[in-house]
C-alpha cells in the first residue's frame, strides 16, 4: 500500500466518522431522555478526537514525500 492509498483510506474513514457523528447529533436533538442525551454526547465526544486525528493523518500521508509541505509537528520523527 502506498502513502497515497493510505491517505485515501484515512479520508474514507474520516468521512464515515463524520457521518456517524452527524447521525448521533441528529439523534441527540430528537432525544428526550436525559440519560440518552448524555450517552449520545459521550459517544460524540469520544469520536471527535478520532475524527480530528484521522483527518490529520490523511493530510500527513497525502503529503508524506512532499518536502515543501509544512508538516504537523505532532507527526514528525
Amino acid at each position: 500500500m502506498t502513502m497515497l492509498e493510505l491517505s485515501a483510506a484515512y479520508r474514507d474513514s474520516a468521512a464515515a466518522l463524520w457521518e456517524r457523528i452527524r447521525e448521533l447529533r441528529a439523534a441527540k436533538r430528537q432525544a428526550t431522555d436525559p440519560e440518552e442525551i448524555r450517552a449520545l454526547q459521550a459517544r460524540i465526544s469520544a469520536l471527535a478526537p478520532i475524527l480530528r486525528e484521522t483527518r490529520e493523518l490523511a493530510l500527513f500521508t497525502a503529503h508524506y514525500y512532499d518536502r515543501r509541505y509544512e508538516r504537523n509537528a505532532k507527526y514528525r520523527l
